[in-house]
């Protein structure tokens, strides 16, 4: 099938990319001439596993290309994609304009069916916003508009993509949801050759599809979001008690995660949650319910336990360095989760811009996220050092901080880093280490809800 995705951020490369991956004919617009021009070399805009490959094999195989202008090609397939950014507004909203715009050209320029697929994170009611539009500026061409939310994460995004838990599309018709069936068939079937296992335990196995009405799709990635958002800040919350009655918060997530009803997943203690989508979508999902007269406290307090973790953890490491002003600190990761460079809402930038108001120097590094760092935390006045390694930036720090839990940290030289530092003061942020064995290295060692050792 032809199809057509608007937008090559984090949500719509990948959705070009695997579709065209699964078999499909696949466009991908963007506005951004210089995104295109590198997608066209063959060069990704950001790092996410497996992207690389995909994009050589599928420009190759003439199934995927990019362009920039969208109006000539909007009669090219019948289903377009809209991967468009919402970002917040002040107030927390989400921002429409780019999907407005967007619809608005779909609109004018249509003339044969369309199916209209929202695939980024939008608000209730969106749906009935792009239909309206449609229907003000379109012409005879007829169209409908179907609700299908992503639930990728960074760092596993093209894994997500092609191996759901579940596929969820929203529709008002017999023919939307016959196109979207059409569309997700190789997925749903996992009939497609697999790029990234061999062999792949997911071959053959059926997954899980939620037809459903536009509105509640919309509200399915909003409410998944926001309950995740929850989970996380509510084992952070409990890492607090934990600290202070001498319980153990790892030890108490296992034992909570053993039942099905919980699960364990995202019950890990760590310095707080970033990245684009939870801030953001919890945000917007406050303020449309805001707009639809609900006050929804339960997910103002998500929010505000998540900013307060950031500063319990600032706090742990200005008690333990005790002077920050003229202290080097190492820091060891930047982005807000391992196997991305995505920085946006990042804790580790959060506390550094606290750090450097203290008078302290940072030596950080990162093994994908510097370039995407220094465009936020410029080097230039000398109080931010990039470096290439991770044992270069702990060399004489009076404190190391860890921010995200990259699985090379977990293989340095813990006796040449402790001899290398200033003071063998490590703050993890991720419990990445054992207590006990940091102790017996000689460390000085605070992690997150866990007794110190001895």
């Amino acid at each position: 099938m032809k199809i057509t995705v608007v937008g090559t951020g984090h949500v719509g490369l990948v959705v070009g990319l695997c579709l065209a991956e699964t078999g499909h004919e696949v466009g991908c617009h963007d506005t951004d001439q210089r995104k295109i021009d590198s997608l066209n070399r063959g060069q990704a805009p950001f790092y996410e596993p497996h992207m690389e490959e995909l994009l050589a094999r599928n420009r190759s195989s003439g199934r995927l290309r990019f362009f920039s202008e969208l109006d000539p090609h909007i009669n090219d397939a019948p289903v377009i994609f809209l991967c468009l950014g919402t970002p917040p507004l002040a107030d927390g909203e989400a921002d429409l304009s780019s999907v407005e715009k967007v619809t608005r050209q779909i609109a004018s320029h249509s003339s044969s069916y369309k199916l209209i697929v929202e695939k980024s994170t939008v608000p209730v009611l969106t749906g009935d916003r792009i239909h309206h539009t449609m229907r003000i500026y379109g012409g005879s061409a007829e169209f409908d508009v179907a609700s299908n939310p992503e639930f990728l994460s960074e760092g596993t995004a093209v894994a997500d993509f092609l191996h759901p838990q579940r596929t969820v599309i929203g529709v008002e018709s017999a023919r939307a949801e016959k196109l979207l069936r059409e569309v997700y068939a190789p997925i749903l079937k996992q009939s497609f050759p697999c790029p990234i296992h061999d062999p792949c335990p997911w071959r053959g196995r059926e997954t899980a599809l939620v037809v459903t009405n536009r509105n509640s799709a919309e509200v399915i990635k909003h409410a998944s979001n926001s309950f995740l958002a929850a989970k996380i800040s509510f084992i952070n919350a409990l890492s607090g008690l934990c600290e202070r009655v001498g319980a153990d918060v790892e030890q108490v997530a296992a034992g909570m995660g053993l039942d099905s009803r919980i699960g364990s997943s995202f019950l890990h203690a760590g310095v707080g949650f970033g990245g684009f989508c939870f801030p953001k979508d919890l945000q917007a999902f406050i303020r449309i319910a805001e707009k639809n007269g609900y006050d929804f406290r339960l997910l103002r307090e998500v929010e505000r336990v998540n900013l307060e973790q950031m500063d319990r953890f600032f706090d742990k490491i200005k008690h333990a360095v005790w002077v920050l002003k003229g202290k080097r600190i190492g820091v060891w990761g930047l982005a807000f989760k391992p196997d991305t460079d995505d920085v946006r809402f990042a804790p580790a930038l959060l506390v550094i811009e606290k750090l450097l108001r203290e008078g302290a120097s940072i030596a950080a590094y990162d093994p994908r996220a510097i370039a995407e760092a220094r465009a936020v935390l410029p080097d230039a006045s000398g109080a931010v050092t990039y470096c290439k390694s991770a044992e270069e930036a702990a060399a004489g720090a009076d404190a190391l901080v860890i921010f995200t839990e990259w699985k090379e940290f977990l293989s340095a030289d813990l006796d040449r880093l402790r001899a290398s530092m200033a003071r063998p003061l490590i703050l993890d942020g991720r419990n990445m280490f054992a207590p006990e064995e940091m102790q017996r290295r000689g460390f000085e060692y605070v992690s997150i809800g866990r007794m110190p050792a001895g």
